[in-house]
């Protein structure tokens, strides 16, 4: 139950930054849906203890508008790279949440 709970909360950040954000090609309209497990979305990797997303990749594929604060929420993140997309503005305070986050690129963006 607790890992379903779990998916439920990193589905939900997921879905609040998809909604977010300007997809200029169109790459997570269809393939981040609540029709697919989270695990197989695309740049998504989850640990396989828990099944809870441990990175986020992102880079290169289109994306653009501002970073939302709901990555904040992805308590199990290690790894976020949404590097040489058409990012802009500052970074949201609560990726500062994220005690486990290693690796952070966003290089490339305006």
């Amino acid at each position: 139950m607790t890992t379903l709970s779990n998916l439920t909360t990193d589905q939900s950040a997921l879905l609040a930054f998809k909604a977010r954000v300007v997809d200029y090609q169109s790459v997570l309209t269809n393939i981040w849906s609540i029709s697919y497990p989270i695990c197989t979305w695309i740049g998504i990797s989850c640990g396989s203890r828990h099944q809870r997303v441990t990175a986020l990749n992102l880079s290169d594929i289109g994306l653009g508008g501002t970073i939302p604060p709901h990555l904040g929420n992805l308590t199990f993140l290690v790894s976020l790279d949404v590097a040489h997309n058409n990012f802009h503005g500052h970074l949201p305070n609560e990726l500062g949440q994220l005690r486990r986050l290693r690796f952070i690129r966003f290089g490339f963006n305006k």
